[in-house]
């Protein structure tokens, strides 16, 4: 994709954001797009479900999938409950 010159986008009556037809054909974004808006720092950054989704695999691309968090979290919180119960006594 070829970068786009910086451009304003305006918040409008009701918080309403008007992205320019250049930023929507760069992005592939059509009416009825659903995008995800989040707070990174002091930024806004909107994106699709689909790159969410792919951005959160990378973060864990590295866990073998036969390894499961929830397990792991679990065990790791009845450790942690089972030394808070040896402290108290």
């Amino acid at each position: 994709m070829e970068p786009l010159e910086p451009m304003n986008v305006i918040v409008g009556p009701k918080g309403r954001v008007v992205l320019s037809a250049p930023l929507r054909q760069a992005l592939g974004f059509e009416e009825g797009t659903v995008l995800i808006a989040r707070v990174e720092d002091d930024r806004l950054v909107l994106e699709t479900r689909a790159a969410a989704l792919e951005r959160l695999r990378a973060l864990y691309d590295g866990i073998p999938r036969e390894v499961s968090l929830v397990d792991e979290l679990i065990a790791e919180r009845r450790r942690e409950a089972a030394r808070a119960e040896r402290d108290l006594r």
